[in-house]
């Protein structure tokens, strides 16, 4: 079985979320301003760009946890309990390691 659509899906993704996150670190590393109240808002927006930045590089992890499966030969098979993983559930969560089942706690 062929996964070269989720594959595709996880390197856009992976992409998009590089140069995202390239801009978040370019933004956090800008020169801050002198005025103490734009600081205290610039605080604030970077507390958000950090946050931001923690969720893309989890998901960027998931991302090339999928794509080493797919080079191994295990993509689609759930991490946990081995059994295939809905083809509609790949197509909608390409970086899923999880049945359903699994995923639900179940």
């Amino acid at each position: 079985m062929s996964h070269h659509e989720e594959k595709l899906k996880l390197l856009n993704r992976l992409r998009e979320l590089g140069g995202r996150l390239d801009e978040i670190g370019d933004a956090l590393e800008a020169e801050h301003s002198k005025d103490w109240e734009d600081q205290a808002v610039e605080r604030e927006g970077e507390e958000v760009l950090e946050r931001l930045g923690e969720s893309g590089q989890a998901e960027v992890a998931r991302i090339k946890a999928a794509l080493q499966r797919m080079a191994d030969g295990e993509y689609g098979l759930c991490v946990k309990c081995g059994e295939d993983i809905a083809p509609a559930r790949l197509a909608a969560v390409p970086d899923t390691p999880l049945c359903v089942k699994c995923a639900s706690g179940g």
